[in-house]
């Protein structure tokens, strides 16, 4: 008996010590027709540790004898399968269309909402999943195949703008939207970028965080100000990061633009025609590793670490203007009658002395035509054009994201990344030799080119410990952000110095940081009717923004077109004895013909030459436009969500907020869902919203060349605390205010799950940039800004958007195979509901003031420079080892206003170059097969069908071929996509 009673202790202590010791378990996961489910989330119950299915359905954990695997995945019941001591499982996982979607982060501070039991709407984009069979590699461009509400605008051509993928939401301004990672506030670019609603701004460059690192994306598209703080007027997008651990996933893609514009039966001139075309075809050409991989900590934490490398070519969509309208020469270049600033005859045209040397009437004559001097110089009209498209690009990122435990009730948790770019970009006019006043026959006979580039060092870091305090969760963080700037430019000169100018300046940099705290707790009560969660907390954040000066020579005013007397009375002739002469040939010469004389030696100057000033196409930052700039902000909010019934949420949250630069601001937001049985509900909310306007553009100035039909024109926007905004009586930008309304359902029937919503969005002051004043219009600016040309940030206008947006999933077994089909649109409109019009020092009438305050361009691209609907349908087929992606996108039309009267082509008449472009369809397509556990091959490409949007109207076409706002202009792209998993 006793040596029974022992073997049974022992037999009994063998099971205690075996199940409190991990084994390792392989298993799969299919569903009830036997599909296997790849990407299948399995975590060990009461952890954070745990695995995804690979490719067929597969996985291989460590875990406890005695561990519960919590299995999960997109459109199946969630499953609790005890591991009882078993190293083989199969799992099965049954369809339940409640669980389309998974849990959301925003919209609700309540734990376990999915998107249709929310009052607000929220897509969630599996990028994890999706990634594979996408052409797009970065986010932003991601998000806008994906999501209709959402799109990335990238510039091609517009200094800094083609440095920053803007994002925007619902048609309004990057600044109005507000983007988390795992939940915190996400820095944004040190860059003032152009965007698609017209008016530069600052967002968050989503290109710095590794798409292979992110798991999903949470897109919550309502007014949510009151409970994410400023900017969130138009929605947040919210980038949870991967967890998964003991898996390594690399990719390696290679792609290229097909190049083929056709031109055929465009709108071109038949001269047109015969000079645009592509560049030797291919272009473009991009490369791309991505790498992830987590490692499970003893303790049950996890660290998961990525990577991305990638670079890309340009693309080049150049607009080729005839000789007629773009001439490469002037008269004074091809006949040799250029002078120097002392009167010393320029020899431009070299070949022209050897031909009258030679006696060759024939070529005398010919190279005295711009076609002829070109040819004899192999020069064509495609080589000096404009060069518009993306620009090249190296980018290198390295992300992670970790939590383990601290104690039995709180867990330290810590994500980050940094990230480098460099992005060299086609973003001026080409400086033809007829331009006298740029241009320079010792470095750059033929014109040129000018080229900026721009180096940007990104870092961003959050820590923070998140557990329980008696009943309350709590998570208290600090994250911070920053981006660093450095612009630059090659291919150039400063013509006000001559040719011993530097041909590549340091511009400048720019760097903006931001430093943010926050103290979060909420609970849930059961017991208060059926359910009440009440979160709050509050927040610090800090922000700086600082501007430098570029090296001198690219902001400086030289003396190369500068007479100084070296004598008394000193006349100003040249060396042959004749006045000396402007850039256009006018002689220096009194009412009688006599040359004009300097007075005093070495004091009395004369300005000759008028040669352009500063670094060529793009100013540098000079001394005046240097700055530092901090702001503090501080808030504190309140949310709570009430289930009065089991059908009928109410939910309210209210947050204040002090600027140091704004004062106090209270915004509020309250929203609700009714349930009508098991699938169909009705939510609704409103709230109001506020944004400060930001460092950048409180602070940013400079000074730019801007053109209208090819003749340059040199302006400065001031900041809002210049003399220049003191004489002219502008004030001081104030914050923008916001309600936003929006009604809609969510339905399921059968494995169809449907939401409609409705919103609209009223801004009341938006901030817009004036067009240019000069001193004949405002004579009081004349002492600050001369001959020059001036604009100004201002709360220039109330506006308006409003529109539908639907979005319908159906997942399915189709045979063998695993079917899903999503349909989705947005159907928009804005409105410019009218000008905030002050009294400015200005002689002009009310309704020229108007139109000069914010312009009919600006308002155009707003209200119609957009598209006004977009409808993406998504296919996606996987079966065995294959798997595959068809998505078509269909975007609305665009309307253009012209800012400038002017004499139409053909018509003859004065009038305004409006011009209308017909909807797009594009398709991409994404088609992957998996050879070995290891390895899979995809390929696909974008907008197969080589679709170009329509070709500008003969007055618009200056530097863009092509309008760029709807699926731009780069064409067809097709690529190839090497997939390890280890």
């Amino acid at each position: 008996m006793k040596n029974a009673l022992i073997l049974s202790l022992l037999f009994l202590n063998c099971m205690y010590v075996s199940y409190g010791q991990e084994t390792t378990i392989t298993g799969s996961v299919i569903d009830e027709v036997g599909v296997v489910l790849p990407g299948t989330d399995i975590i060990i119950k009461g952890t954070t540790k745990g695995t995804l299915t690979d490719f067929d359905g597969n996985f291989t954990l460590d875990a406890p004898a005695d561990a519960i695997l919590v299995v999960s995945s997109l459109g199946y019941a969630t499953k609790e399968v005890p591991v009882n001591g078993q190293t083989s499982i199969k799992i099965t996982l049954v369809m339940a269309a409640e669980q389309l979607l998974e849990t959301i982060v925003v919209g609700s501070r309540r734990q376990g909402r999915t998107k249709l039991d929310t009052p607000v709407p929220v897509d969630v984009i599996n990028i994890s999943e999706a990634a594979i069979n996408m052409p797009q590699q970065d986010i932003s461009q991601m998000l806008t195949a994906a999501a209709p509400s959402f799109t990335a605008f990238t510039s091609g051509g517009g200094d800094l703008s083609s440095f920053v993928s803007q994002p925007s939401l619902r048609g309004l301004a990057s600044s109005q939207m507000l983007v988390l990672v795992n939940g915190k506030r996400r820095h944004s670019s040190a860059i003032l970028a152009g965007n698609q609603t017209g008016t530069p701004g600052p967002g968050v460059d989503m290109r710095f965080i590794p798409s292979v690192g992110v798991d999903r994306i949470e897109i919550l598209r309502d007014g949510a100000s009151a409970q994410y703080g400023s900017d969130a007027i138009a929605g947040v997008i919210n980038m949870v990061m991967k967890k998964g651990t003991g898996e390594f996933k690399g990719s390696l893609t290679a792609g290229a633009y097909t190049n083929k514009p056709g031109y055929e039966d465009s709108e071109l001139t038949a001269d047109e025609r015969s000079l645009n075309r592509s560049f030797d075809g291919w272009d473009g050409q991009n490369f791309q590793f991505d790498g992830n991989y987590g490692i499970a900590f003893e303790n049950d934490g996890y660290f998961n670490a990525s990577v991305m490398l990638a670079q890309a070519e340009r693309t080049v969509r150049p607009s080729v203007l005839s000789l007629e309208r773009a001439p490469l020469y002037d008269e004074s270049y091809l006949t040799n009658n250029r002078t120097e600033t002392n009167g010393t005859p320029i020899i431009t045209n070299p070949e022209l002395i050897a031909a009258q040397a030679s006696g060759d009437a024939g070529l005398i004559s010919s190279l005295q035509t711009v076609q002829g001097l070109m040819s004899a110089r192999d020069i064509e009209q495609i080589d000096v054009a404009s060069y518009s498209g993306l620009p090249a690009k190296t980018n290198m990122s390295l992300a992670f994201n970790m939590e383990t435990p601290l104690t039995e009730t709180s867990d330290f948790y810590a994500f980050g990344d940094i990230g480098y770019q460099y992005s060299d970009a086609y973003s001026c006019f080409y400086r033809r030799s007829a331009q006298a006043d740029r241009s320079s026959y010792d470095l750059y006979p033929n014109g040129f080119r000018p080229q900026i580039y721009n180096d940007q060092y990104n870092i961003s870091l959050a820590t923070g410990i998140t557990g329980m305090i008696g009943d309350y969760d709590f998570d208290l963080s600090n994250t911070f952000g920053t981006n660093w700037a450095k612009y630059g430019m090659f291919n150039t000169w400063n013509a006000s110095i001559g040719s011993g100018s530097p041909t590549d300046m340091n511009l400048g940099t720019h760097s903006f940081l931001q430093n943010t705290i926050n103290l979060d707790a909420s609970h849930f009560y059961e017991d208060i009717l059926s359910g009440l969660n009440v979160a709050f907390g509050g927040e610090l954040r800090f922000e700086n923004y600082i501007i430098r000066a570029g090296q001198e020579e690219s902001y400086t005013a030289g003396d190369a077109g500068v007479i100084t007397a070296t004598e008394d009375n000193q006349a100003l002739v040249g060396p042959d004895g004749f006045p000396l002469e402007d850039l256009f040939g006018s002689p220096y010469v009194d009412e009688f013909g006599n040359p004009l004389s300097l007075e005093y030696a070495g004091v009395s100057q004369e300005l000759v030459k008028n040669y352009a000033l500063n670094c060529q196409c793009f100013r540098g930052y000079a001394p005046e436009n240097e700055g530092n700039n901090w702001r503090s902000v501080m808030a504190a909010y309140v949310d709570m969500e009430l289930d009065l019934t089991s059908n009928f949420l109410v939910s309210g949250a209210l947050r204040v907020e002090n600027y140091s630069d704004f004062g106090n601001v209270l915004t509020g937001k309250f929203a609700g869902r009714y349930k009508i049985g098991e699938n169909f509900s009705f939510r609704g909310s409103f709230s109001s919203g506020f944004r400060a306007p930001s460092l950048q553009e409180l602070n940013y100035s400079h000074s730019y060349t801007f053109f209208v039909d090819l003749v340059p024109f040199d302006g400065t926007l001031y900041p809002n605390n210049s003399s220049a905004s003191r004489a002219l009586g502008v004030s001081a930008l104030t914050e923008e205010r916001s309600r936003n309304y929006s009604l809609g359902f969510t339905t399921k029937i059968g494995k169809v799950d449907i939401t409609v919503d409705a919103y609209k969005i009223d801004i009341f002051d938006r901030i817009f940039e004036t067009g240019e004043f000069d001193a004949s219009s405002s004579p009081a600016l004349e002492p600050v800004i001369g001959s020059g040309l001036a604009t100004f940030r201002i709360n220039g206008g109330d506006i308006s958007t409003q529109g539908i947006e639907a979005v319908v999933n159906y997942n399915t077994n189709l045979g063998a195979g695993k079917l899903g089909l999503v349909l989705a649109g947005t159907f928009r409109e804005n409105k410019f509901e009218g000008v905030n019009l002050p009294d400015l020092n200005t002689n002009l009438t009310d309704a020229e003031l108007e139109e000069n305050y914010v312009s009919r361009s600006l308002i155009g691209q707003f209200e119609t420079g957009t598209p006004s609907s977009k409808i993406i349908g998504t296919l996606n087929y996987s079966i065995g080892k294959f798997s595959a992606m068809l998505r078509g996108t269909r975007f609305g039309s665009v309307q253009t206003r012209d800012n400038n009267l002017r004499t139409l082509v053909p018509e003859g008449t004065l009038g305004y170059a409006d011009q209308f472009f017909t909807p797009e369809f594009t398709t991409d397509i994404g088609l992957t097969y998996k050879f070995t556990d290891a390895l899979s091959l995809t390929v696909g490409g974008n907008n197969i069908f080589n679709e170009y949007p329509e070709i500008l109207r003969y007055e618009l076409r200056s530097f863009n071929l092509y309008s760029q706002y709807q699926q731009g202009s780069a064409g067809a792209y097709y690529f190839g996509r090497l997939t390890i998993t280890l």
